[in-house]
């Protein structure tokens, strides 16, 4: 069964940094793209960030464009976003999803979850 876990969030003043973390089992992470996510109270889903397979590519949200960065370990089976100058428009819960593609430019849905980890950005 594959599970995804995040981890890494938390409360962080405007201008702090988070790194978020993605653990999975049963499933290899390095093979096939990964995506970061988020959703705020009263909005809609959005994609942060994506990883294609095998470092095919990488794609950010233009609000978090040169403050986030992400990256996979794969001896660790782990993607991480490092985000920097953290905003308090970036407050949400944030959520890891993969699947069995390799492009971040698929369109189609991303398979697996977690559960979600939340980041709250405030002073």
């Amino acid at each position: 069964q594959v599970q995804l876990v995040e981890s890494g969030g938390g409360l962080v003043q405007p201008g702090g940094s988070l790194r978020l973390s993605c653990a999975a089992s049963a499933f290899t992470l390095g093979a096939y793209r990964v995506g970061w996510f988020r959703q705020a109270p009263g909005k809609e889903r959005e994609r942060v960030s994506c990883i294609g397979g095998s470092g095919r590519s990488t794609y950010y949200l233009d609000s978090v464009k040169g403050r986030f960065t992400i990256s996979r370990d794969n001896a660790k089976n782990t993607v991480y976003l490092q985000m920097n100058n953290l905003k308090p428009e970036d407050t949400a819960v944030y959520y890891c999803a993969t699947g069995r593609h390799f492009y971040c430019s698929d369109s189609s849905p991303y398979d697996y979850w977690g559960q979600g980890t939340q980041v709250t950005v405030s002073s």
